[in-house]
């Protein structure tokens, strides 16, 4: 089938190790009330969320809440509450996706519901959502309460949202936008933005670019996995290359190929995606016309912007350690497509 997008593989969590280092103190105690917050007297709970939790991801968007804290001068430990939240409601979402998608692979591993089925899985996102709500509470701030249970509302519209869109052909550029500005983007974006909230008399300004900054950056996540899953590999997606394709999803690689396809070349979208004929040879043809369109050079591209975007929102910040290593996530996420 042949790679259209030039890909390093050695990009794992080079790029993001200065972030690393400067939350590493915050990250063991957010790590440690991950675990506790998952015992249950009921055995499954913590199998089915330690499965999951456990399974190698990088917790960007609890590091994000450290980061803006630390770069805001939080005191107190509110914010360990709210990283462990965020992580808590990140994780039910990829148990529910996982249920919706009906898929069998996540982060390189079988998904959840592959082990323990559907309605363990469910239950068990629920249950995480829950506790994450808990621990909000404790932390007793309002305003955070308010970004982060929105966000959990933003979140479940953008998924009825991509199962409104899914098939549909004629979903358009800035239809796939708010889809993912909700169902990925919102969290990145309140996971930056509690973090100076902590803060008493807040400066709204700064709350406002810490905000930006993670929706710019989650846009920009979501359209490089967009671009992935046509051109990267199984072990790097941690799912099977063209699970998108498979699933009748329009993302935004497939929007402008459709757009600048022929007649003939529509009407095989179509087919493949809305009829259901998406076989290997289908997935072939399918990354050929990506390829011809130049659908996903340009969707890194679409990306490239929102990732500028989401570094000048840090300008409002004097130069630190911090602020620079923030504008490297941003280089991270994009430098998974090359």
């Amino acid at each position: 089938m042949g790679v259209v997008v030039s890909f390093n593989e050695k990009v794992g969590t080079e790029g993001i190790e200065r972030l690393v280092a400067l939350v590493r103190d915050d990250m063991m105690r957010v790590n440690e009330m991950i675990l506790s917050r998952t015992g249950s007297e009921v055995t499954m709970i913590p199998e089915v969320a330690q499965h999951l939790i456990s399974s190698g991801g990088k917790r960007l968007r609890p590091m994000l809440t450290l980061a803006t804290a630390q770069l805001s001068n939080v005191q107190g430990a509110g914010h360990i509450r709210l990283a462990a939240a965020v992580e808590f409601m990140h994780t039910a979402t990829l148990l529910h996706d996982d249920v919706v998608d009906e898929s069998d692979l996540r982060r390189g591993k079988p998904s959840a519901r592959k082990v323990w089925g559907n309605e363990a899985s469910v239950l068990v996102g629920d249950f995480l959502l829950g506790q994450a709500f808990r621990m909000m509470v404790e932390v007793g701030s309002l305003p955070c309460l308010d970004v982060l249970s929105t966000a959990a509302a933003v979140i479940a519209e953008g998924e009825v949202m991509q199962l409104a869109a899914a098939k549909n052909t004629s979903t358009t550029e800035d239809d796939y936008l708010a889809v993912i500005r909700s169902k990925t983007a919102a969290l990145f974006a309140a996971a930056a933005e509690v973090g100076p909230l902590l803060v008493p008399d807040c400066d709204e300004a700064k709350r406002r670019a810490c905000r930006s900054y993670g929706m710019n950056l989650g846009v920009a996540f979501q359209l490089i996995d967009d671009a992935l899953d046509y051109g990267g590999s199984g072990a790097k997606l941690g799912k099977n290359v063209g699970d998108d394709f498979r699933e009748g999803k329009i993302t935004l690689p497939v929007v402008l190929a459709f757009r600048r396809g022929s007649d003939e070349e529509r009407a095989f979208w179509k087919r493949a995606l809305e009829q259901g004929q998406n076989d290997d040879a289908a997935l072939a043809r399918a990354v050929e016309l990506l390829k011809k369109h130049r659908a996903l050079e340009d969707a890194v591209e679409r990306a490239r912007h929102y990732g500028e975007v989401a570094k000048d929102a840090l300008a409002l910040f004097p130069v630190s350690p911090m602020r620079e290593a923030l504008s490297e996530v941003v280089d991270f996420c994009l430098a998974r497509a090359y």
